[in-house]
């Protein structure tokens, strides 16, 4: 056992011992054999992580962890840095689409400053752990040490305990950080093996030159930083620490047998890093959406993941796990609702 594997949250795989049982169950209801399309497969799913025939969506939560990324002084992003700060006191005064999205599924939602640049504004609602005040610059030198990374990933699997604490069993991961697309697509190119132009897109909105100029500087740094095998390097040499809390979000939700909704570009990145310590992780995921940021249906073919919904969105903030929540209460609802052919009295085909 290594020293990363005691240091963070033991993921264990789904015990596949209720997967006949809730096929029968789903198969039974009044209704043709796989009539319900994906709401099936996501049924037993939900069931197989929740370790019940009963499963439900209790409390759902979505957890938005902001950090700044030393890379953008590469120029890498048309926004400065200023507006990750910006845009976490639009979010705590319920004006980003993520609280609109969030109100519509009614979620609990929580703002984490994970390390934002800018000094922010007091706030009741604002989770205020930063490990520093932004990540250094990868194009030089690592984002972060390894006990900087780790450290961050710990924080964000505390997050995760005191939404569990509190009865949640649905949990999404948001993100906000100006630049943090370079980060998920370093980290996308070095841990799934992938050429970083197949990785790169236009972030929250780069023309032709930028695109170009972000390509340049991120293959640079790639070269720059030696190749590892060991996720937690790549994490710190890459990552931002809002993608490391979530990456130690993501093995505390598994550990927790949560169903975790998982988000666009960024959230999958971060999703790679967890998935490369402990691959079990993968079970407990429903992949929300496919983003319209080039590399992330890249990053799901990585996966084998079908997403729930294909709306062209790249927003982040969480906003694609929150619009999936309404499809895991269908889910559940019709297993947990629908009558059966015999107590419905309704012959089967077989009958």
């Amino acid at each position: 056992m290594t020293l990363l594997s005691t240091a963070l949250p033991v993921v264990e795989p789904l015990d596949q011992s209720l997967r006949d049982r809730l096929q029968h169950l789903i198969d039974t209801r009044t209704k043709p054999p796989g009539s319900l399309g994906r709401l099936e497969t996501l049924a037993r799913q939900i069931g197989m992580i929740q370790r019940t025939t009963r499963p439900s969506v209790t409390r759902p939560a979505l957890i938005i962890f902001a950090g700044d990324h030393g890379i953008a002084h590469e120029g890498v992003s048309p926004y400065p840095q200023a507006v990750t700060a910006q845009m976490v006191a639009n979010f705590l005064a319920g004006g980003a689409a993520v609280n609109a999205f969030s109100g519509v599924a009614d979620l609990a939602l929580e703002v984490v400053n994970a390390g934002v640049a800018t000094p922010l504004d007091t706030s009741p609602n604002l989770v205020d752990i930063p490990v520093a005040r932004g990540t250094r610059n990868f194009a030089h030198e690592p984002a972060m040490t390894r006990d900087e990374a780790l450290e961050a990933m710990r924080a964000g699997a505390a997050r995760v305990r005191h939404h569990a604490a509190l009865g949640t069993n649905v949990i999404g991961f948001g993100e906000m950080g100006i630049a943090n697309t370079s980060s998920a697509a370093c980290l996308m190119s070095r841990l799934c093996g992938v050429s970083i132009d197949e990785c790169v897109g236009r972030g929250t909105g780069l023309d032709n030159a930028g695109l170009a100029k972000k390509r340049n500087v991120l293959a640079a740094a790639l070269e720059r930083h030696p190749v590892s095998g060991d996720p937690l390097d790549v994490l710190a040499t890459f990552g931002g620490f809002e993608i490391a809390m979530m990456a130690g979000a993501f093995l505390a939700a598994a550990e927790a047998h949560m169903v975790i909704l998982v988000d666009g570009f960024i959230a999958t990145a971060a999703l790679v890093v967890a998935d490369a310590i402990a691959p079990d992780v993968r079970e407990y995921c429903v992949f929300a959406h496919a983003s319209n940021e080039a590399g992330h249906r890249r990053m799901l073919d990585h996966f084998g993941a079908r997403p729930l919904l294909a709306l062209d969105m790249r927003l982040g903030e969480g906003t694609g796990a929150a619009l999936a929540v309404p499809l895991l209460r269908a889910a559940v609802a019709f297993l947990n609702e629908m009558a059966s052919f015999e107590s419905a009295g309704v012959s089967d085909r077989d009958a």
